[in-house]
């Protein structure tokens, strides 16, 4: 570290403990819309700390379970909202968490699948529902979840790895579609997603992942930050998104961890916990969960090692996934 700054372990187990009993404010019906990816990042972020049990397992899966779209066959964010991708992920992750991806029927299983697989494009790509929008991370969350689930097939897989293949940048990043800017977040879906079928290295050559490498190390701005494209802003979200990628393609030590750890401690908040996206800034489940995972790749704060494909801890993945 550049600075002695504490790690608050104990203010961040608080922070996430009591973020479900906030039910009273107005910003916990305004992120209705993501509860259960919340739950997930809690989870997360629990499991990164050696906490996991400061959920109540019963409560969460009675709560994933309630979130399960009949009409679509497939886990929406909350009870009455529509299934979507993005929410099937987290909640076939917080299942696999928990070792309960057994509380699925047969039947629940085949129609998550059915959901997933009806959702990809002739082009290869996925669309996260029936609304229509096109993105890589859609591509990332369908190949993610079938793996998990161990419905993964070369009808989806083949057609799934030439559209990312379309996705790759001449700057060496990747975009949401063709065409679109390089981002870190759309890298680590891409490449995350080509990891989990095992075709990274037949889908890009070496030239072009030293070239992706070279465009994730230059996020790293003076403060110690990453950032999620050129001439933007530090965020503590990119301490996963783009360490997680260089950690897939073996370049990790291409940033400079020390530097990124001082940026992440000082995003903390010392009082109440949790983790903002820069510092002096309001904190938030979502970069507590990404900064503390980003600390867990660097080999800090002693932290349970986490999966830069899947984004669990490796002890729950090394269980039932393979993948090259």
């Amino acid at each position: 570290m550049t600075e002695q700054i504490k790690f608050y372990r104990d203010k961040h187990l608080s922070f996430i403990e009591s973020l479900d009993t906030k039910t009273e404010d107005y910003e916990y019906w305004l992120s209705e819309h993501l509860r259960i990816n919340g739950v997930y990042w809690g989870l997360t972020a629990l499991c990164c700390l050696k906490a996991s049990d400061k959920f109540k397992k019963k409560d969460v899966i009675e709560f994933v379970l309630s979130c399960w779209d009949k009409e679509n066959g497939s886990f929406a964010p909350f009870k009455g909202h529509d299934a979507h991708l993005l929410s099937t992920l987290s909640a076939v992750q917080i299942l696999a968490i928990y070792d309960s991806i057994s509380v699925l029927s047969p039947e629940m299983v085949d129609s998550i699948v059915k959901f997933v697989t009806s959702n990809q494009l002739e082009d290869g790509s996925f669309q996260g529902d029936e609304f229509g929008e096109v993105d890589t991370r859609f591509t990332y969350n369908a190949l993610s979840t079938l793996s998990i689930l161990g419905k993964l097939t070369p009808q989806v897989v083949d057609p799934a790895v030439s559209y990312i293949k379309n996705c790759y940048n001449f700057d060496g990043g990747f975009g949401l579609c063709p065409g679109a800017e390089s981002h870190s977040a759309q890298a680590f879906t891409c490449v995350g997603a080509l990891a989990i079928v095992g075709k990274l290295e037949e889908t890009l050559t070496k030239q072009q992942l030293d070239d992706l490498g070279w465009w994730l190390c230059e996020r790293q701005v003076d403060n110690g930050g990453l950032n999620g494209r050129p001439s933007k802003l530090p965020d503590v979200c990119y301490s996963w998104w783009v360490l997680s990628t260089l950690a897939i393609i073996g370049k990790l030590d291409w940033i400079n961890f020390p530097k990124l750890h001082s940026f992440i401690l000082k995003s903390q908040d010392p009082q109440k916990g949790g983790i903002s996206d820069r510092p002096g800034n309001e904190v938030d489940v979502y970069h507590t969960c990404f900064g503390i995972a980003g600390l867990s790749l660097m080999g800090v704060e002693d932290l349970e090692p986490i999966d830069p494909v899947y984004c669990m801890p490796f002890y729950i993945t090394k269980k039932f996934l393979k993948y090259k």
